[in-house]
């Protein structure tokens, strides 16, 4: 087993499983073939682009439509480039790329609560009182950033999402905010010469190290770590990768005018620089009223030409087995079409779109039933998607943190890797 200390912060907040990691004898077996490869895959320094949909989309209406059913809806499915598999017909670029892309129809979780449900995705973890779990770009950071000694920014950024805590890991494992522009407040040097800006650090080193030394807590310590990194942030060249508008005109246009395909070509330009997780956020999905339009004329443009523009991008590039696409929101919503013309909250049956990875793509892993309500497969939890990513980059599935209370934390909450996409 490997045990990774941690080191920083703690906040209380919340715990709780709602998984149990599997015993039987073929899972254990399944789970020491995964083991194997697992440095090996490490080396090739992976990475993961988590799309965020804020407010919990309508994945009935995007990647599980149900025509005929009175639950169906406004929107035909079409056929994809992954035989067998169907998805909405305002997807249809996405569609043509899907032989690289997977869905895990059979997502159920409890927790239909924006704010719950969003720690519960980002986490594996439901929120308990007693402890802040890490979102999971600061596992990432934690366990493949800090080996990346060339990386000089840092090894989560989040584009204009919610990405939540570092929880236990501390804050040099908290995600680093930035707008689909780039722009990063007080990151400029503003005419300060390398020597004067020496002096400087200097002065505040021997301060800080004063403080610290009171032994008032663990915030001093965390406060020059994030200090320490800034400082590295302002002064190296790998700055720019977050200048989105030094790409060729033809492919910032590829991508799309807008916040979501900025943010995505920027994740793309921040992988190539060696950071491992990058979470780039869409908002708008909380529709009660007027789903349909909405998604037609608004959300599914976007998401359609963003995504196949990154699918693309990264496979001419060779660098689409090397980097995990992860698509999800805190939750689904209702089967059931409202007065509003719209759908409300659901966990009890959506879903969650992988790709890229080196995964078994081209596919759609479990099922519901006729109207969108029931699961008639194996359900899945956050806990198995994210234990699919971490096979995908290489994290030891037996990897177990330590809680700023002494108390062991499983990777992704004990999740199994979806066998399907990793077997």
């Amino acid at each position: 087993m490997s045990l990774l200390p941690t080191d920083q912060t703690s906040r209380r907040h919340f715990l709780q499983h709602m998984a149990t990691a599997a015993t039987t004898i073929p899972t254990l077996q399944f789970l020491s073939h995964l083991q194997a490869n697992a440095q090996e895959v490490q080396k090739k320094n992976k990475a993961c682009i988590l799309m965020w949909m804020g407010g919990g989309p309508p994945t009935i209406d995007i990647w599980d439509l149900k025509p005929g059913s009175k639950n169906g809806g406004e929107f035909s499915p079409i056929d994809t480039a992954a035989p067998g598999v169907q998805i909405s017909e305002h997807m249809p670029e996405t569609a043509k790329v899907f032989d690289d892309l997977s869905i895990i129809r059979s997502m159920s979780t409890r927790e239909a609560d924006h704010g719950r449900g969003r720690y519960y995705m980002h986490t594996a973890y439901v929120p308990n009182p007693t402890v802040t779990h890490p979102t999971f770009g600061s596992v990432v950071s934690h366990t493949l950033g800090s080996q990346r000694k060339e990386l000089e920014i840092p090894a989560f950024v989040s584009v204009g999402a919610p990405s939540g805590s570092p929880g236990f890991l501390g804050m040099r494992n908290a995600p680093f905010v930035v707008d689909s522009n780039g722009r990063i407040r007080n990151a400029n040097m503003d005419g300060l010469s390398p020597e004067r800006l020496k002096t400087r650090l200097g002065m505040l080193d021997i301060l800080e190290d004063n403080f610290i030394a009171t032994k008032r807590g663990e915030l001093p310590s965390a406060h020059k770590d994030v200090y320490n990194s800034a400082v590295n942030l302002m002064t190296s060249k790998q700055m720019a990768a977050f200048q989105v508008d030094q790409e060729k005109p033809e492919t910032v246009e590829k991508y799309g005018a807008n916040n979501f395909g900025r943010g995505l070509l920027m994740a793309r330009r921040l992988v190539e620089t060696g950071v491992p997780f990058i979470e780039v956020g869409m908002g708008g999905w909380d529709l009660h009223n007027n789903v349909f339009q909405t998604l037609s004329t608004q959300r599914l443009p976007q998401l359609d030409q963003g995504i196949s523009a990154l699918v693309s991008d990264l496979k001419e590039r060779n660098m689409l087995d090397d980097v995990v696409l992860v698509w999800m929101g805190e939750f689904g919503r209702t089967p059931r079409i409202n007065q509003g013309v719209g759908r409300d909250h659901w966990a009890a049956s959506w879903s969650v779109m992988l790709g890229g990875g080196g995964l078994n793509n081209g596919q759609a892993v479990g099922a519901t039933d006729r109207d969108g309500v029931g699961i008639t497969t194996k359900s899945y939890l956050p806990g198995d998607v994210w234990a699919t990513v971490s096979h995908a980059l290489g994290i030891p599935m037996d990897t177990v943190f330590t809680s700023k209370l002494g108390r062991p934390m499983k990777l992704a909450n004990g999740g199994t890797p979806i066998k399907e996409l990793v077997g």
